[in-house]
């Protein structure tokens, strides 16, 4: 595991700003690198190769922060094959780990106690068909699955989706209105009036900080 390194974006202690964990204090490892151009990308930045970094050191500086709770995000974490070495480390030093990914990319690998986030591309992406839709099956009731709506139309497909599929019957579904797209309140109205069982969030980090980077 030592001779391992990744490509790091970035590390840094916030607040979980989104899903289930939302509010929580979070270290963040954000690897670098990504296969996806989505529309609405708040991170670009991580799109350029990073620092390389050996795991024991992530490991070290995660218990440095004293927080029990670490997310692996990118760019696109799994795009790098010592992601899963890393999320394995973690978890052996007994971290709640969660892992933010874009779905394009096999979860079949991904440890079962590692907490997955993952986004379903909507049509407002521009990225729509890259997610892997075998993936479905690799999600159990503690992961999240994320839609990021940008308008009306991205609404009722994601709402179609969810329905067809009984998305909510196996795994927590979470619709965030898109940062720049429609405004929070017009999202929560939707949800209500088709008693969708999925639930709002909102970005907020992004509410306490704005695109600061590093929160």
């Amino acid at each position: 595991m030592g001779g391992l390194r990744l490509s790091v974006s970035e590390t840094f202690v916030s607040l979980q700003g989104e899903g289930a964990w939302a509010g929580w204090p979070c270290f963040f490892i954000r690897l670098s690198g990504c296969n996806l151009r989505c529309t609405y990308c708040d991170t670009r930045y991580a799109y350029n190769e990073g620092e390389k970094r050996d795991i024991p050191g992530l490991i070290d500086e995660w218990r440095q922060s004293r927080i029990g709770l670490v997310q692996v995000t990118g760019g696109e974490p799994l795009l790098q094959a010592e992601t899963l070495t890393l999320l394995e480390a973690l978890l052996n030093e007994g971290a709640r780990v969660l892992l933010e990914t874009n779905g394009s990319l096999a979860l079949g690998s991904v440890p079962r106690e590692v907490v997955k986030i993952v986004d379903r591309k909507t049509p407002g992406s521009g990225m729509k068909n890259f997610f892997l839709k075998e993936n479905l099956c690799w999600l159990n009731q503690g992961d999240q699955l994320k839609f990021v709506i940008t308008d009306r139309e991205d609404y009722e497909w994601a709402r179609e989706e969810v329905i067809r599929l009984c998305l909510s019957c196996y795994t927590e579904v979470l619709f965030s209105p898109a940062w720049g797209g429609p405004v929070p309140f017009q999202l929560a109205e939707w949800i209500i009036a088709d008693r969708l069982s999925v639930r709002f969030q909102i970005q907020l980090h992004k509410i306490l900080w704005g695109e600061k980077r590093g929160t």
